[in-house]
């Protein structure tokens, strides 16, 4: 008999083979090659054996498969074919006569969307619930066509052209998985590639020019605000990363013996491990705030407490309270500033800049470089970029 505990236990044969592990009467637990595990249940129906597949686990549960086969051998008892009659049901799903759009997307909502940000799930549940349920939810998706469906997308498109994108990456994975389920045999919203109209891409208001950058960074020590902010408002130009992955900084992600900050997928735009060099002037920075949050689990406090990061607010308003507009610069824009000064003043190779950015760079072969690539090279590239920097405050560069 299987367990719980006994299934999670499970691996892959070292052998490459599949195996199979029994519970009972015909059901059992397989376990492929690479180490994904299934319920199957055996049995004979008119002479022949046959093998109905229940589904993934953990997504259905051993007690969930052992009522599923419970209810097949009920089937054959009676006369049916338990594969003919669960024909439409897969990984846990029961198929109704009709299943909608609405149907379909709340069931990959509740499937899919468990282990996303609190954010993240709020956005696109109101992207069901307001744009797309209203327009085709009570429509079975096997009827819906492209043209239907990019119907329901262009009345949002005339609203606003971001979210009518949302809108078609959540088809796309709605209908991906339904393909999956079996509901559907092809992923329509994948056809309407390139039938929304081209996104305007968001340029942030940046300083490019080296001795208006030193006349920011002399402001900045200037600045009379709180402590905690300065260092961050210190930092952002010296690290140029986003402005989320800086206010969030834990200490945990500092590795003083490397000098080097380490981000986790978990916290980072593109869901990749993110290295950034520290030079001396921001290991400097850090040091000086570890007296005052450093018993704390972020770098960079709130004022409303210690256990909460700094306010996305936080770095913008003290650049307001310096005298800087939304038009001349926010703090997003550091990255087009190192981006530009670090290839057009100091040569730096474009793609160790759009590493540094954790941006997603390509080898010759189309492979993806992964975060310790040009490591070095970064490091002395994040000191020259520093000591630059020093440079323009100090008023060495000229008009």
């Amino acid at each position: 008999m299987l367990t719980d505990l006994k299934i999670k236990k499970l691996k892959a044969s070292e052998d490459g083979k599949g195996k199979k592990y029994n519970d009972s009467s015909g059901l059992y637990l397989y376990v492929s090659p690479a180490g994904g595990k299934v319920f199957r249940f055996d049995y004979s129906f008119g002479g022949k054996r046959k093998t109905l597949t229940i589904g993934k686990y953990p997504i259905v549960s051993l007690g969930e498969a052992r009522d599923a086969a419970f209810e097949a051998r009920k089937s054959i008892d009676a006369g049916n074919d338990p594969a003919a009659l669960k024909k439409n049901q897969k990984l846990g799903i029961r198929a109704s006569v009709e299943n909608t759009f609405e149907a379909i997307a709340n069931d990959w909502f509740e499937h899919h969307m468990g282990d996303k940000s609190e954010s993240h799930r709020v956005r696109t549940r109101r992207l069901l619930d307001q744009d797309l349920i209203p327009q085709v939810g009570k429509r079975p998706i096997k009827e819906i066509t492209p043209q239907e469906l990019l119907g329901a997308i262009r009345v949002v498109e005339r609203r606003t052209i971001d979210i009518a994108y949302r809108c078609l990456e959540t088809c796309n994975m709605v209908f991906k998985y339904a393909v999956i389920i079996g509901v559907v045999d092809f992923n329509i919203a994948q056809t309407l590639k390139g039938a929304l109209k081209p996104r305007n891409k968001k340029h942030y208001p940046a300083i490019t020019n080296p001795i208006e950058l030193g006349r920011f960074l002399n402001a900045v020590d200037e600045y009379s605000g709180s402590f905690v902010v300065k260092a961050a408002l210190r930092l952002t130009p010296l690290l140029f990363q986003r402005p989320k992955e800086i206010r969030t900084m834990e200490w945990a992600d500092i590795n003083w013996e490397k000098s080097q900050l380490e981000i986790p997928a978990s916290r980072m735009k593109m869901s990749n491990d993110h290295i950034v060099p520290l030079a001396k002037q921001s290991l400097a920075i850090l040091e000086s705030l570890q007296s005052i949050t450093g018993t704390s689990k972020y770098v960079f406090t709130s004022m409303r407490g210690k256990s909460r990061p700094l306010s996305d607010n936080g770095v913008r308003t003290a650049l307001r309270v310096m005298g800087y507009s939304s038009e001349d610069v926010v703090p997003h824009g550091f990255r087009a500033t190192a981006r530009t000064l670090l290839d057009e003043e100091l040569g730096y190779r474009p793609d160790w800049i759009e590493m540094q950015l954790a941006h997603s760079i390509k080898d010759p072969l189309g492979r993806a470089y992964n975060r310790t690539s040009f490591l070095k090279e970064r490091h002395e590239m994040m000191q020259v970029w520093s000591d630059y920097l020093d440079t323009l405050k100090s008023g060495s560069v000229h008009d």
